[in-house]
Order: structure tokens, then C-alpha cells, then sequence
């Protein structure tokens, strides 16, 4: 995959918009320094490449009712494309797991689950991670108090 050049202009309009992907180009402009209609072009040409992939609200789970979090590292019991697959599946499938990630060390997959109490993650947990037929070991992280949970990527 090739990187994309970014100018100044472009990494200013990325920032701004990692700050606040509702801004107008009117108000992008203020911060840019640029027109309102070359921001325009701008920011079409970087969602057109893919840099810009889509624009969504962070939402705050607190006060949502979704308090509590855990980070949950699962093992398989085999491995091959149909079973990494069919694990792949169940993780879609399941809201409360809101990212999902293979890595390497020991653990096969890290989760970040999100569920409103420890009861319902307890049921995921028993109803649904641990049943699964791939899975032969899941260790799970109970998150205390978030330090960082910074969206995006550092743009420089």
C-alpha cells in the first residue's frame, strides 16, 4: 500500500477534523488558513484516497450505562482459515465487542469489551466467549480507570 504526501495543509485539516469531524468547511477554514472551497477540495480529495474513511460521534459510555470494561485475551484451540474465520464471525457478531485485534505474544486475539455491569459481562463471558468452539483460553482484564482512549491516528 502506498502512503499518501501530505502537505501542511492537509495534516492541519486531518487534525482539526480528528478534533471535530462535524466542522464546516467554513469553520475549517478559519483554522487552515485556507478558503472555504479549497478546504472543500481538500477534504474530498483525502476522503476520495481513503484517508478520510468515514466521520462518527464519540459517545460517552458512562453515561450511556456502559461502565464497564474489560480487555479480554482469548486463545485458540486450533488455528487455520476456516476456524480464524468462523472466530472472525463471532466477533461481529457481538456488539459488546467493540474492537478485536490478532496479535502476537501469548494471546491469539485481544478484545475490548464493553458491557454495562459485571453481571452482563459475566453472561457474555459464560453464554457466549468461553462456549465457543475454537476458544481454549480467555483471560480477561477488568479496566480500573482509563488514562488514554485517544480516537484516531497521530497525524504529523
Amino acid at each position: 500500500m502506498r502512503v499518501m504526501q501530505l502537505d501542511s495543509y492537509d495534516v492541519a485539516i486531518l487534525v482539526a477534523l480528528q478534533r471535530d469531524g462535524a466542522m464546516t468547511n467554513a469553520s475549517l477554514s478559519e483554522v487552515v488558513n485556507l478558503s472555504a472551497s479549497q478546504c472543500s477540495r481538500r477534504r474530498a480529495a483525502l476522503e476520495q484516497a481513503g484517508v478520510i474513511q468515514g466521520y462518527a460521534a464519540r459517545l460517552s459510555a458512562a453515561k450511556l450505562g456502559y461502565g464497564f470494561r474489560a480487555v479480554v485475551r482469548v486463545n485458540l484451540s486450533s488455528h487455520g482459515q476456516s476456524k480464524e474465520n468462523d472466530f472472525a464471525r463471532f466477533v461481529t457478531s457481538h456488539p459488546q465487542i467493540r474492537s478485536a485485534f490478532s496479535v502476537s505474544g501469548d494471546a491469539d486475539y485481544v478484545l475490548d469489551v464493553r458491557t454495562r455491569d459485571l453481571d452482563v459481562f459475566a453472561d457474555f463471558m459464560h453464554r457466549h466467549l468461553l462456549p465457543h468452539p475454537q476458544v481454549s483460553q480467555v483471560r480477561s482484564e477488568i479496566v480500573l480507570k482509563t488514562l488514554k482512549d485517544e480516537a484516531g491516528v497521530p497525524v504529523v
